[in-house]
């Protein structure tokens, strides 16, 4: 008897060829999730900016809920950041919104919905990308600068369809896990400041796609957050001001 694996014909052996070239081509882009070759190979994507400042990110907002609680708590540190938005959340709470802003702080795009892209889907992720950029222009009055997908995982579809739309893709170098289930404010702390150094992007979240209150530890955490990286001679505030350059502007934009 013959066990051995029957031969696949040439013209199938092409568009296998080709599909697992599309899927590496997707998701290859995604390994800059890791941190660690992340800051080292690709800095600006890990925000890493003025050496003397510190980027505020929160991702996953606005939510009436919780965002709002969050703008207060920045008003009473005196401190300003960059409110990564899901454009779906966007259009449902406008208001929101256009108050992130007079506050003092800055839109970017963080999608349209908070969706896992693990199959290629070069032109979903080019329209909700674009959606959702829209929406944040058209809340704000002004076009997003920067993009970051949602759970950090920057694949090649989203990477172009990033650069499609004039926004460059930045992640972060330290975050606090305040979405953990057993998240405390004092564990968001310890974890931020692991990480925390001068020229850093913190990532934290404003709101709860679970809608469990797991925005409570970071919302705690921030007090003693802002006063550490102050005590260390350190500014904070959000990407607009770090240093980073924007992706080239698109043709007519």
């Amino acid at each position: 008897m013959d066990h051995r694996h029957p031969r696949v014909p040439a013209a199938a052996r092409v568009p296998l060829a080709v599909s697992a070239l599309v899927l590496t081509a997707h998701l290859a882009p995604a390994g800059t999730w890791l941190a660690g070759p992340r800051r080292t190979c690709f800095p600006a994507l890990a925000g890493l900016g003025r050496p003397h400042h510190i980027a505020l990110t929160f991702d996953d907002g606005p939510d009436p809920g919780s965002t709002p609680f969050f703008l207060d708590a920045l008003d009473r540190l005196s401190a300003r950041a960059t409110f990564f938005v899901l454009g779906e959340r966007l259009l449902r709470h406008p208001g929101l919104g256009r108050d992130i802003v007079r506050r003092g702080h800055e839109l970017a795009v963080h999608g349209w919905t908070h969706s896992r892209p693990w199959l290629p889907a070069a032109g979903r992720d080019a329209r909700e990308i674009s959606r959702a950029a829209a929406a944040v222009h058209r809340v704000s009055g002004v076009r997003p600068l920067w993009y970051r997908p949602p759970y950090g995982i920057l694949t090649g579809g989203r990477w172009a369809a990033a650069a499609r739309c004039g926004l460059r893709p930045v992640l972060w170098s330290a975050w606090g896990r305040d979405w953990a289930e057993d998240a405390t404010a004092e564990g968001v702390l310890t974890t931020v400041h692991r990480d925390l150094r001068g020229g850093g992007t913190v990532l934290l979240h404003d709101a709860d796609l679970s809608a469990s209150g797991r925005w409570r530890p970071a919302l705690a955490a921030l007090p003693g957050l802002i006063d550490k990286i102050r005590a260390a001679g350190l500014t904070v505030g959000p990407l607009a001001e770090h240093g980073l350059a924007p992706a080239r502007p698109r043709d007519g934009a």
